[in-house]
């Protein structure tokens, strides 16, 4: 904790307090400590009670994903309330323990909208990689009606979702993109030079032709 206080700096606590995490450690010093003290399951899980942000990103760093029970996880989801410890605990550990889909059904439908942004996060998953079992219609049917007035969190993982359908499954992009064009989640954020706009129809169209100028081999199709 101590070396973690150290580490601490004003601006870049700055630039992360606006985008809601509260800590002040530089992602890839902090990479360099986890890298340091390698796995240890027992001090990331002493790390995590702390409730420190910079505390509990090393923690996600160290530990071992499969070794967490199911109802462990949930609690932790639960008070993960900061963007990147969210992030991280979700792509991290949970996508990566065997409970990842009990965990997934459970927070998809939570009344919870920062919970069940995770329960999008897996779906999202399991869509570009696992999409047998999935009713891809109904998850679009949920987002057309719910995701123009989800609360931010939730809104970002559903919109995810609908770029994800459509950039994957074909059979589905026509739909996808209309529900896009119609709702115009995130229309206009704004969006770096050189990077991709996460408007779904820009997302999906842009993903696409890039997937098809690699299949022609690199030639313009």
């Amino acid at each position: 904790m101590a070396e973690l206080a150290a580490l601490e700096d004003p601006k870049t606590r700055a630039v992360n307090e606006k985008h809601g995490d509260d800590h002040g450690v530089n992602l890839g010093k902090l990479r360099a400590v986890a890298k340091r003290l390698k796995t240890q399951q027992e001090l990331a899980c002493r790390l995590w009670e702390t409730g420190d942000t910079a505390a509990r990103l090393l923690a996600l760093l160290i530990c071992r994903p499969k070794a967490f029970e199911r109802e462990r996880l949930d609690v932790m989801l639960r008070e993960a309330r900061t963007p990147k410890v969210h992030d991280w605990l979700v792509n991290y550990v949970v996508k990566k323990n065997p409970h990842a889909e009990e965990l997934r059904l459970a927070w998809f439908t939570d009344p919870d909208p920062v919970v069940a942004s995770a329960g999008w996060a897996l779906t999202t998953e399991r869509v570009a990689k696992k999409p047998e079992g999935l009713d891809l219609a109904g998850l679009l049917d949920v987002i057309e009606a719910e995701m123009k007035d989800a609360p931010d969190r939730l809104q970002w993982a559903m919109n995810h979702c609908l770029a994800q359908i459509g950039i994957d499954h074909a059979g589905h992009r026509a739909r996808a993109i209309e529900i896009g064009e119609r709702l115009e989640v995130l229309k206009d954020y704004p969006t770096p030079p050189n990077c991709t706009s996460p408007f779904a129809p820009v997302w999906i169209t842009e993903i696409v032709r890039r997937q098809a100028v690699k299949d022609a081999g690199g030639r313009r199709p």
